[in-house]
């Protein structure tokens, strides 16, 4: 029976809070930079030139909703993902497998302090790597700790 850890919700929240931070800060540099007189008016100098302030708030919602946007593409893109512990080997994603055979040791000291273990593995080249796995990235984290424990043991 395999079991799944989907993205958290701890990872999904902060990326939708970032994105209305981001879409506020545009609102609000919109209204001063160009809707808000008594503020233009401060901000300009005597021969009608805005001061850096001014051309900051006019310039800048395009970079934060630009942000805004790419931030929810990722997030889009993340909604599915998810670790998967099957029969023979953890699945992170299509192209990162993990044979339980190739796992040399698993470091679990910070897992109930800190919430993330280490995987250390031998991949296809041989080479030996080390996986840092934290339950701020994934929900369910302690059931697929628990079944590769298990399964290396």
């Amino acid at each position: 029976m395999a079991i799944e850890a989907s993205i958290s919700k701890f990872k999904k929240n902060n990326l939708k809070i970032y994105i209305i931070v981001l879409v506020g800060i545009s609102i609000w540099c919109v209204y001063d930079g160009y809707f808000n007189e008594d503020w233009i008016k401060e901000h300009t100098n005597p021969d009608n030139t805005p001061q850096p302030y001014l051309v900051f708030n006019q310039k800048a919602p395009y970079y934060f909703i630009g942000a805004a946007v790419l931030l929810g593409a990722y997030l889009f893109a993340i909604r599915n993902k998810k670790l998967t512990a099957d029969e023979n080997e953890l699945i992170i994603s299509k192209k990162e497998r993990i044979s339980y055979d190739s796992i040399q040791k698993i470091d679990k000291t910070n897992f109930d302090s800190k919430g993330f273990f280490l995987i250390t593995y031998k991949n296809k080249d041989g080479n030996e790597v080390s996986r840092k796995l934290s339950d701020r990235t994934y929900d369910n984290l302690a059931a697929i700790l628990d079944t590769l424990v298990a399964k290396i043991s």
